[in-house]
């Protein structure tokens, strides 16, 4: 009985071989498949989308309204964004993108600047004991200040600076040495809390805070920051200033330099790019 048991569950060896040798058809014919459709279906990427990517300055921000540096990239290549959107990268990089891209980019110089002044004005939310660097304490509840968008002042930026041009000053929050600084952007690309832009080089005022806060709500946290009272909006004769989220906006292509803004403004958050 147990030979009949046996001869029974015994198999063709010519039935295992076609088996495997249609097993062995249906893959290949399904590799070639997949093969064919993954050429016909494939998204195309475009070259230069890599290379315009590797000429920004990798801050990954947000501010020109894309999901960072690739995807301003791609709308750039696409046409559906311009390169002054760009607040970060160098007026040199920038026109080396406009050659990638063969479009006109002006090349005008730019400046950057510290948009917080806050320093120890600013409300603390805790003493902060740990490595000194903006970037390790911003991991911690997003750093020490109460106001979110405050200056850190633990010098990251410092740090990233190779020319000496960065430093924390006695107020506690980063000054620039306008006679060091080569505009090169590499503070902007490591400052957490994006607070380092660029203005025309020849700006004479910006807009010294980036809290986005109202009225009372805005001075609990700080001693001079931004009240978002649109004085100095209602003030400029030009029209250079407009209110965006509760800050101060300045065109450049309208300012004059009068400095009327900068003197109605009650909490000093305007001020001259040379202090």
């Amino acid at each position: 009985m147990l030979i009949n048991i046996i001869a029974a569950a015994s198999v063709d060896p010519m039935t295992i071989l076609w088996s495997a040798l249609v097993l062995l058809a249906i893959g290949t014919l399904f590799g070639v498949l997949l093969g064919v459709l993954g050429k016909k279906l494939a998204v195309h990427r475009d070259e230069r989308i890599d290379m315009v990517k590797e000429k920004l300055s990798g801050a990954n921000c947000g501010s020109c309204g894309y999901p960072g540096c690739d995807g301003f990239a791609k709308a750039l290549v696409e046409g559906k964004a311009e390169i002054g959107q760009c607040s970060s990268t160098s007026a040199k990089n920038k026109k080396e993108i406009g050659e990638i891209l063969g479009i006109s980019v002006s090349a005008e110089d730019t400046k950057v600047v510290v948009c917080c002044r806050g320093g120890n004005r600013a409300k603390d939310k805790y003493d902060y004991m740990g490595y000194g660097d903006c970037r390790s304490m911003e991991l911690l509840s997003g750093g020490r200040k109460l106001c979110k968008w405050g200056c850190l002042g633990m010098g990251s930026c410092v740090d990233a600076c190779h020319d000496g041009a960065i430093e924390v000053g006695p107020d506690g929050f980063t000054m620039i040495d306008r006679e060091k600084c080569i505009a090169c952007g590499r503070c902007i690309s490591v400052c957490p809390k994006k607070l380092i832009k660029r203005v025309p080089k020849s700006a004479v005022y910006y807009i010294a805070c980036s809290n986005c806060l109202k009225g009372k709500d805005a001075m609990d946290l700080c001693k001079v920051g931004c009240i978002g009272c649109g004085l100095c909006a209602k003030n400029c004769e030009n029209g250079a200033i407009t209110m965006v989220d509760n800050l101060p906006v300045i065109d450049y292509t309208k300012c004059t330099g009068c400095g009327k803004c900068a003197e109605k403004c009650p909490r000093k958050t305007i001020v001259k790019c040379e202090e």
